[in-house]
């Protein structure tokens, strides 16, 4: 049986997703948060044409004076009167235009002498922000992107106080095996120290879900029942580990034993090759991977875009980009292959270097890496400076 592609187990594992449920949420909550619903602007902005820098407002006509100054406007203060032909006004960085002048002259271009201004030379640019050329009363901002800082700061100029956005998934991580102990404790002989579940629960936070970590499981099926059932509300179970073929990998077993609908078991990558999604009821199951590295690369190219499309996300993938090989390749094998590696600034672009030890189990590479170079199967040996792909990861 051939083992499906990496596209296709995408395409399934966001198949899971259910249509995200909104919410209204303040916009000072609604950082890194999808938008379902446009927002519209409830004001214009600028509210009338204001002054671009600090200056003098006067008519071009009456270049280069000297021009008496008749008074001044401040951010938040007018000038009382119209600008009367042959006068000027002192003027300030965000102050309303006064009506009259077609011109802010900048004051380093200007000679001050007592209550007359003189202007040394004519600007090339009126200096004045319009109405209404940031946006207008009854502007959008179109539902469907995952808001940004820039975003928040954009709603809050347009008088958005609330916006309505999809809501954070449930995410409940359950890492199982009699070896595992928790952070702090003291591994006994064959013991090791559980780090995937925590791993795991911050790429969920990262994509913008809400993680559960659950109590260690252990290799029995008792101990993964009461695993699945301490789940039970999330709207999505995240298992790590229990997913091969091994005599004590159970999470299958268990999973069938309680109905899952099974999208598929086994991919065509590396590193991780034995991943499980599918449905328990009106929950998402996605098994991954017990190796550490597998589990968090399984995680950022799976796991995180089916949280971000439960939110709305069109494109929830990882971007995918491209540089030149920062040292030669061998021939790749029947898998699509990510490799860890780092990135540097090169004459024709980014150089992609992966790291020569790939060992799966390395989280001290994982943690140096910068990017997850892509090699498809089959991929024939490649020289240094050849044309890669790559995935750049958040440092």
């Amino acid at each position: 049986m051939s083992l499906l592609t990496v596209e296709d187990a995408l395409a399934l594992v966001l198949g899971l997703a259910p249509a995200p449920q909104a919410e209204d949420v303040d916009l000072s909550d609604a950082a890194g948060r999808v938008l379902l619903s446009d927002a519209v602007a409830r004001i214009t902005q600028p509210p009338f044409d204001s002054a671009a820098m600090d200056g003098y407002a006067l008519r071009a006509a009456d270049l280069p004076g000297p021009l008496p100054v008749v008074g001044e406007a401040a951010a938040g203060r007018a000038l009382a009167a119209p600008l009367a032909p042959g006068t000027a006004a002192r003027i300030f960085t965000g102050a309303p235009v006064p009506e009259g002048a077609d011109l802010v002259v900048m004051q380093e271009h200007a000679r001050r002498e007592a209550d007359r201004v003189t202007i040394a030379s004519a600007p090339g640019h009126d200096n004045i922000r319009r109405r209404g050329s940031d946006f207008a009363e009854g502007d959008r901002l179109a539902a469907g992107r995952r808001l940004s800082a820039a975003d928040i700061g954009l709603l809050a100029a347009m008088n958005v106080p609330r916006v309505t956005v999809g809501r954070a998934p449930v995410v409940a991580v359950l890492a199982g095996g009699d070896e595992l102990v928790r952070p702090g404790e003291a591994p006994g002989p064959g013991q090791i120290v559980s780090s995937n579940d925590l791993a795991i629960a911050a790429l969920v936070a990262a994509a913008g879900g809400v993680p559960r970590i659950l109590p260690l499981a252990r290799d029995s099926e008792a101990s993964l029942r009461a695993g699945f059932a301490a789940a039970e509300g999330s709207d999505l179970l995240v298992t790590i580990g229990g997913a091969s073929v091994g005599d004590h990998d159970l999470i299958g077993r268990v999973a069938a034993d309680r109905g899952m609908a099974r999208a598929f078991h086994r991919i065509a990558m590396r590193p991780g090759k034995p991943l499980m999604a599918g449905r328990l009821d009106e929950m998402a199951l996605l098994g991954l991977p017990g190796n550490p590295v597998s589990a968090i690369v399984t995680a950022i190219l799976f796991l995180q875009p089916l949280v971000r499309r439960m939110q709305g996300d069109a494109t929830p993938a990882p971007p995918l980009r491209h540089g030149r090989l920062g040292r030669a390749l061998g021939p790749e094998g029947d898998r699509q292959h990510y490799l860890r590696a780092t990135l540097s600034d090169g004459p024709d672009g980014v150089i992609v270097t992966p790291f020569p030890d790939q060992d799966s189990a390395r989280l001290s590479l994982m943690a140096e890496a910068q990017a997850l170079l892509v090699r498809a199967p089959g991929d024939p040996a490649r020289e240094a400076g050849a044309p890669v792909a790559y995935i750049p990861l958040p440092r």
